[in-house]
């Protein structure tokens, strides 16, 4: 990563979304009660609800790289989405609701010094050791899963070669953890943080994306479970991000202490919207900061003055750097 400057904020959680209009292998399905959100989401970054239907692709990558380049962000980690797959490795049909390929985040990384490529792999795909190695050679900073969404048991020990894999190359895993409403839930109880404990084991570097935190009300709450893995795993982290939505950053002022304060990393979950009202009302930060950053149109932007106003210190929005794999660029 030399020709970042690592003194920079990064962003170490943003989606990219596409309905395959560009070419890009991307492909999203929003049914029911999720549609409205998805045009809630568009509008948040500035687009209009029909690029749903039309160049979503595009669309969504030049309105990205606008709000990067308009931010305080040196750089933004870009996600990749596998399919989600049963026990066997086979890609279970109609169940999940997007798909981006991990060659369509290396382009973009290509192409734009401001993406850093993440990765998504099903673990328990029939090709999934020679992905990650081909992934690695490619130059993924990051690999990242949804254990919930996708029906991954991190904790089976067929998996144990491909930890392995990923400790040995020192490609730090994001996980997500907590409740989840934006995307269908297939396996609820892998949304505890517990299931991660085999890849900690191993001596993979682990990123608990949202802290465990709930999503919705009649989630469980993990927080307090990932606190305590934390003081036996120095290798697992979390991040905070969609932590400016209503239930997730109810854990700000413990998030600042330890043991998390040294183990906190920054992240939007962009497209997620941004809004500081709920940390005003919990007493985080106070009313004329609030609507400072919340005049502020670009979410990444506004995401980050947030945080630094609630008092996440300065190494919280640069520590990604340390953790991430450095990127080879062709």
């Amino acid at each position: 990563m030399s020709n970042h400057d690592m003194t920079r904020p990064v962003d170490m959680h943003v989606h990219i979304v596409g309905n395959g209009s560009g070419g890009t292998g991307c492909w999203v399905r929003v049914t029911g009660w999720h549609r409205p959100l998805a045009a809630l989401m568009l509008r948040q970054i500035g687009l209009p609800g029909s690029a749903m239907t039309s160049e979503l692709d595009r669309l969504y990558v030049e309105r990205l790289l606008e709000q990067v380049r308009d931010s305080s962000l040196g750089a933004a980690v870009i996600l990749a989405q596998d399919d989600v797959h049963d026990e066997h490795g086979r890609v279970m049909k109609n169940v999940g609701s997007f798909y981006v390929p991990n060659d369509y985040v290396f382009k973009l990384a290509r192409e734009h010094r401001e993406f850093l490529p993440a990765v998504s792999i099903h673990p328990a795909r029939l090709d999934a050791m020679e992905e990650l190695d081909r992934c690695i050679a490619a130059g993924a900073v990051m690999m990242k899963c949804l254990p919930n969404c996708q029906n991954i048991n991190c904790a089976d020990k067929r998996l144990t070669k491909f930890w392995e894999r990923m400790a040995e190359a020192k490609l730090p895993l994001l996980a997500h953890t907590g409740g989840e409403h934006t995307l269908p839930v297939v396996r609820p109880e892998f949304s505890d943080p517990r299931v991660l404990t085999l890849p900690l084991e191993i001596g993979v570097t682990v990123i608990a994306a949202h802290s465990g935190t709930k999503s919705g009300l009649t989630d469980p709450e993990y927080f307090h479970v990932l606190g305590e893995m934390m003081e036996r795993f120095p290798n697992l982290y979390a991040d905070n991000s969609a932590f400016n939505v209503p239930l997730r950053g109810r854990h700000v002022p413990k998030c600042l202490s330890e043991p998390f304060a040294s183990r906190m990393v920054h992240g939007s979950d962009y497209p997620v919207p941004v809004n500081g009202l709920w940390a005003w009302m919990r007493g985080f930060l106070p009313w004329s900061e609030m609507r400072r950053c919340q005049k502020n149109p670009n979410i990444l932007e506004r995401d980050y003055q947030l945080k630094k106003a609630m008092g996440f210190p300065v190494a919280s929005f640069t520590r990604i750097w340390k953790l991430l794999r450095p990127p080879t660029r062709n």
